[in-house]
């Protein structure tokens, strides 16, 4: 079901300047060639009946509802599946029509449910609208037939039952299928069907899945997931795309069902991934029916995954903290106090900090889930507030490698192209990234480029889902060992270089010259041979030379790399690595090419661009350049210290030594999120006073002695920056449930500390931070309401913003090559840790689960499992399913095994959703050299049968029990 206020003009827009004229019931029409005529027709007010039809799918013109009349043909052709000519004259309204119309219809309803006024569609059901569009008033077939609307019907109508004489009896209808409720957010009502298939069209063409089709012949046909399963056991991944294109009440979200048609909508962004989907939110008063992908979205033009769409349970979940609460120690219960009290105390522990152990005693942590105006006011209390530059963001653990990758070859800290562009890629390259798990809209956008004969190259050490999937499969898949993308992408450079594939044009016009030079003679050595890295690497030269070649003279080459390539000890080096792939060979500064990080959180590039590491204010300018701090200290109208402060690391290991003793966190679960955790709980443990600002008593909130009620996504405005650099506005839909937005807490606690912020809206936020930041001087939410959203850079060379960058040149002027030398991880196998465990995420859970985990989603993953293949498994006499040891130099947990060949021998994964798994107990503290980005993705393990939790798990439990007693114990002051 479409969304309340969206209009559907049936079939897709067609993208041509050319112009054809026509008419259309005596009206001149004129739209571009290749339109359907039921488009024009509605583009021109014109509504034609239709069913089958949708702008969100390609015509089908099964339904027979939008027939026409077309000047000079025979018949009555089907307007969704016709396209315009020139001079062409269309009859949309005769009697003729009207009469075929009707019998369609009538035809239609003799097989239907007559429940209309206890359907859940009722009031937005198209079927219902179309029935009183072509007026019908009767159904003469009557409904006592064949049908699949009853599920008992009388032995007449049942042949087998009649021979025997049983006339009277009534028995079970073969055609009738009871309803589906088995999915947590949608029911399958297959009696109201009117096998249209839009829903297996949309499986097929938006989500990609094809777990849909139509089953039987003539009457018999049904819909089915997959092979006559239920909706839940299929390969249904809950996207709601079929729920969306069903025109009856035949799929319909359980909340609709539960709570009727809604009232009014309101257009926000999705607060889970980097694709920064735009949705309706769907609403009654301040409660929400159910949440609609925006049609205009920009980042993702209608579609979904489960958990923006559905997956929303969270924000009005039981375990959410309304009120400020404080505590001494972490051993005391908590103490329910007003906001005054909260936001007095929590001043004046700061500045008894400060005044004790000196100004960079204390910092805070940005967080990566809060709008842009949020989290620069956050960097900014720090910088200003507090004095220093301890200001770091979950980015340090993700993707703070990009940044600095980037920033070094290209001249800019983020990626280079607008998602739409690999419309025009001819071959993808997919490196340290799983987008159909992590990014799922966009991984069904790349799927269908895939499936219109793009080429693919994966590089990974785990057997995606992309490399094999309906209708696609990988061309090359390197299946790397953990730890060598260094070695690899030198190897497909050596190639590059030495097989004559440079594009020597694109290099001498717009690289440096010298630096490149450097770089052909380094990566020209026979030590990075395919042959010679094979070895190191476990990737056969062959297939490495075969993608090399693939890349280089394929046509529009594009790279998409996620947390694979930045969670290593080389991370840095390896962005650096593959900007000097699409440099040296042209791929970059036009549509379907580029490199393209794709970040994880909804608002991580956000958060590195409002200036949220310790070294750069916003706009990724330096704090030690002179004339960029002067201008912060003009309109801040404070002193700003020119050191870069510390990261996160440098605070946990400053805390332990007794230096560092306040943190300020927002948004950010820094105990569950980061490696080795009980290294980040003892650091925790040492600070004197820890503020968490969050929705829930996460795992770092249990070590804090203050807690501050944060907000979510639905309860505020600003802004969240996509992946491809997309600005788009986050729209209030409800008043926050503890009083306060983030952005007000934080000017609250800044006013406390002496220093005075006096914002009245977010939009002041956003105005300050344009006039303070280059790339953002044409940002303000006027200009994003007005178009929808805005890619920076955005200024006056870029009034409506940046889609693809480096076009003509890049932003450091000259593209810079960089030597990449590869130094293989210091965490290395032995007999005792034989196995490498690399960590990564799935389709239902995000990030560290905290929303998640208290939605619905658990129904598909409700535990981290550790995957390992048949070989290691047999060697260990494990079997699906059991619980296994992991042990690791920085600790041990206990998981059960899943079997699995998606994983090489030597290597195990596992996700990080569930705190209790303690998948960062075994975690190093291995990091990137640049940037101190953990590597999450090299760990060596033993794995081995056991049959109790780990040591860690046991304190863990007894330790969570203890806090949640703290919690419910709490009482007001």
């Amino acid at each position: 079901m479409l969304s309340i206020v969206e209009i559907d003009r049936g079939t897709p827009a067609v993208k041509t300047d050319k112009q054809v004229t026509l008419e259309i019931d005596g009206r001149s029409i004129r739209v571009p060639e290749g339109t359907s005529v039921m488009r024009a027709a509605s583009q021109a007010g014109i509504n034609i009946p239709k069913l089958c039809a949708t702008d969100m799918l390609e015509a089908f013109g099964s339904c027979r509802l939008c027939l026409v009349e077309i000047e000079g043909r025979k018949g009555y052709p089907a307007s969704c599946t016709t396209p315009v000519t020139d001079g062409m004259k269309v009859s949309t309204q005769t009697q003729k029509l009207a009469e075929i119309r009707r019998g369609v219809m009538e035809l239609y309803i003799s097989d239907h449910p007559l429940d209309c006024l206890t359907c859940p569609a009722n009031g937005h059901c198209e079927l219902q609208d179309m029935a009183g569009v072509v007026g019908l008033r009767e159904v003469r077939y009557g409904y006592d037939g064949a049908n699949h609307v009853y599920a008992r019907i009388s032995a007449r109508e049942d042949q087998k039952a009649a021979i025997h004489g049983r006339t009277s009896q009534w028995v079970d209808n073969p055609r009738f299928s009871p309803k589906d409720e088995s999915n947590p957010y949608f029911t399958f009502d297959s009696s109201k069907c009117i096998v249209c298939s839009r829903c297996v069209r949309a499986c097929d063409e938006v989500q990609g899945t094809f777990a849909l089709t139509i089953q039987g012949r003539g009457f018999d046909s049904k819909v089915s997931a997959s092979q006559n399963n239920v909706f839940l056991d299929s390969e249904c991944v809950s996207c709601g795309a079929c729920v969306q294109a069903c025109p009856t009440a035949t799929l319909s979200e359980n909340t609709l069902i539960e709570r009727g048609q809604a009232e009014h909508s309101v257009v926000t962004t999705c607060a889970y991934c980097g694709v920064g989907c735009s949705f309706r939110a769907e609403m009654k008063g301040e409660e929400i029916v159910r949440m609609v992908p925006n049609k205009d979205g920009h980042a993702n033009h209608g579609h979904s995954c489960v958990k923006g769409r559905f997956a929303i349970g969270y924000a009005t979940h039981p375990d959410r903290i309304h009120t400020p609460m404080i505590r001494h120690k972490i051993t005391d219960p908590w103490r329910i106090v007003s906001w005054e009290e909260a936001i007095a105390h929590v001043a004046s522990e700061f500045k008894r900090l400060q005044a004790t152990h000196g100004k960079f005693s204390v910092g805070g942590i940005t967080s990566s889930r809060c709008t842009n105006e949020e989290t620069y006011l956050v960097q900014k209390l720090v910088r200003a507030g507090f004095g220093n530059n301890n200001v770091d963001t979950c980015a340090r653990v993700c993707h703070s490698p990009t940044g600095y990758g980037l920033k070094a070859t290209l001249g800019e800290s983020a990626g280079t192209q607008d998602f739409d562009s690999i419309a025009c890629t001819d071959v993808v390259l997919v490196i340290g990234a799983n987008p159909t798990d992590a990014h799922p809209v966009f991984g069904s956008q790349m799927k269908q480029r895939l499936r219109a004969g793009a080429k693919l190259i994966v590089v990974d050490p785990r057997r995606i889902d992309l490399v094999r999937t309906p209708h696609i499969k990988a061309d090359y898949h390197l299946k790397l060992k953990p730890g060598t993308n260094v070695a690899v992408l030198n190897a497909l450079a050596y190639v590059i270089v030495t097989e004559g594939l440079v594009d020597e044009a694109f290099v001498a016009a717009r690289c440096e010259r010298e630096a490149f030079e450097k770089w052909r003679t380094f990566v020209a050595l026979e030590k990075h041979s395919p042959e010679a890295m094979e070895a190191e690497t476990g990737v056969p030269a062959a297939l490495i030379r075969g993608a090399a070649r693939l890349y280089a003279t394929g046509g529009n080459a594009a790279i998409y790399y996620g947390l694979g390539v930045t969670e290593h000890s080389q991370g840095s080096t390896a962005v650096m690595a593959i900007a000097n792939l699409a440099m040296a060979t042209g791929n970059i500064g036009r549509e379907g090419v580029g490199v393209n990080p794709l970040r994880g959180q909804n608002n991580v590039q956000g958060s590195c661009d409002m200036g949220s590491f310790p070294h750069e204010f916003p706009g990724y300018r330096h704090v030690g350049d002179a004339t960029v701090r002067a201008s912060f200290e003009a309109a801040w109208g404070v002193h700003l210290h020119d050191e870069p402060g510390l990261r996160i690391p440098n605070m946990f290991e400053a805390a332990i030594d007794g230096s560092f003793k306040g943190l300020y966190i927002e948004g950010e679960d820094i105990a569950q999120s980061d490696p080795n955790t009980q290294h980040v709980t003892a650091a925790l443990e040492a600070m004197e006073c820890v503020v968490v600002q969050d929705l829930f008593l996460n795992e770092t909130a249990k070590f804090a002695h203050v807690f501050l009620p944060g907000s979510s996504f639905l309860e505020k405005d600003g802004t969240f920056t996509n992946a491809e650099r997309r600005i788009s506005r986050v729209r209030k839909v409800m008043e926050p449930k503890s009083g306060y937005a983030d952005w007000e807490i934080t000017q609250l606690l800044a006013n406390a500390m002496g220093y005075a912020m006096n914002y009245t809206h977010p939009s002041q936020i956003m105005d300050e931070i344009a006039r303070l930041t280059p790339t953002f001087h044409g940002v303000s939410f006027e200009k994003i309401d007005q178009l929808g959203s805005i890619q920076w850079p955005c200024n006056d060379e870029h009034p409506q913003g940046t889609p693809v960058m480096h076009v003509d040149e890049f932003v450091r002027g000259k593209g810079r090559f960089m030597l990449t030398e590869y130094v293989p991880t210091s965490e290395k196998v032995n007999a005792h840790y034989p196995l490498i465990l690399t960590t990564g995420r799935i389709l239902s859970q995000y990030n560290v689960g905290a929303q998640t985990r208290r939605t619905p989603n658990v129904a598909w993953h409700d535990e981290d499992r550790l995957e390992i293949h048949p070989h290691d498994a047999e060697e260990r006499g494990l079997a699906e399913g059991d619980w296994v040891g992991i042990e690791s130099r920085a600790g041990q947990t206990v998981l059960r095994a899943r079997i699995s060949e998606r994983m090489q021998p030597g290597v195990v994964y596992t996700t990080f959703h569930f705190p209790g798994s303690g998948a960062n107990v075994i975690t190093t503290e291995n990091s990137d050299w640049a940037t101190n980005c953990p590597e999450y993705k090299v760990t060596a393990v033993q794995v081995t049968r056991v049959n109790q939790p780990s040591e860690w798990q046991k304190r863990y439990e007894a330790f969570s029990q203890t806090q949640q007693a703290l919690l419910d114990a709490a009482e007001p002051s």
